[in-house]
């Protein structure tokens, strides 16, 4: 006799505005002017995806230099330095920017600031992309905290002329100790709006903090080097829930259903439903389910396309 398990879908969940239209971008791309596309870095953070599009004539490279001469390039959702930026148009390479307005809209706030003569502090993770990408767009140079200790230790040229952003795969929830001792330290210290939070952040985060008030055991759809992935994985954990972080039903573990009754999924902004689906299935495998969503939610935030691509 199967065992009988609930298992509730955290919405929303999976592919956020950004991501659509990123994938979008090189979907389009690749009609409009054929295979083969280059792509620098991941699009976005998730195998499935990025198998997908190189099977339609996506190459994704590292740097520049992989790229051919006249090669049509794309840079990623999470957007590139200036000086990226400045190599290609040196190379005569057709560009299309896939950029996240959102992240470009952090772009342009840390540039305003640095125009002001203000000395720029960003709030977000050294190494990820998306941060990578802002440093290398506001002048002067900025320094990043990922935690409270990291205010503490700040060293700035002058404590009246301060500013910061965030990396937008933030939350207002991540973001909230450290925007609170940043204004400690710096009372003169301007910063953005909680609206300019990325939406699709804070929307998946608050779905699974209800999420988990309700179930046994979080399963969290999602690439390993996706920030917003990680951040669903570790709310989880600390509210007392078992709590997996998988690519796909294949990385599933059944002995985690020992002694669960409710299953908790959900997905990062970079996870298409196919991957929900798939589990789905597998579970049912392995028990008699019924499957409920606990919100009723819909975003429906869309970006336009790129100028370039618009006409598609």
């Amino acid at each position: 006799m199967k065992r009988k398990l609930k298992i509730l879908l955290a919405r929303p969940r999976g592919f956020c505005a950004g991501v659509v239209r990123a994938i979008d971008v090189v979907n389009k791309a690749i009609d409009r002017y054929g295979a083969p596309i280059y792509v620098r870095h991941e699009i976005v953070h998730n195998r499935r995806v990025v198998k997908t599009l190189r099977e339609r004539g996506a190459v994704f490279v590292k740097e520049l230099d992989e790229i051919p001469t006249g090669g049509v390039t794309i840079f990623s959702a999470h957007g590139v330095a200036e000086a990226i930026e400045a190599e290609a148009g040196e190379r005569g390479l057709p560009v299309i920017d896939a950029t996240c307005p959102l992240v470009s809209k952090v772009h342009a706030e840390g540039r305003r600031h640095a125009a002001q003569g203000l000395e720029v502090i960003m709030i977000g993770h050294n190494g990820h992309p998306e941060v990578e990408g802002t440093r290398g767009r506001i002048p002067g140079g900025v320094q990043v905290v990922s935690s409270v200790e990291d205010v503490t230790e700040l060293n700035v040229k002058d404590p009246q002329k301060l500013a910061f952003v965030t990396q937008t795969t933030l939350s207002v929830d991540d973001t909230r100790d450290i925007i609170s001792r940043l204004r400690e330290r710096f009372p003169a210290i301007e910063g953005p709006d909680l609206n300019d939070i990325c939406y699709a952040t804070q929307n998946r985060q608050s779905s699974v903090r209800e999420l988990c008030q309700q179930i046994d055991l979080l399963l969290v759809v999602g690439a390993k080097n996706s920030s917003n992935s990680n951040r669903l994985k570790e709310i989880g954990t600390e509210m007392k829930v078992p709590s997996y972080l998988i690519d796909d039903a294949d990385a599933f573990d059944e002995h985690w259903l020992e002694g669960i009754d409710t299953i908790g999924i959900t997905a990062g902004a970079s996870a298409p439903e196919e991957l929900i689906n798939e589990l789905l299935d597998r579970l049912a495998n392995l028990g008699e389910t019924t499957v409920d969503e606990i919100s009723d939610l819909v975003e429906n935030i869309q970006f336009k396309l790129p100028k370039a691509l618009n006409a598609l």
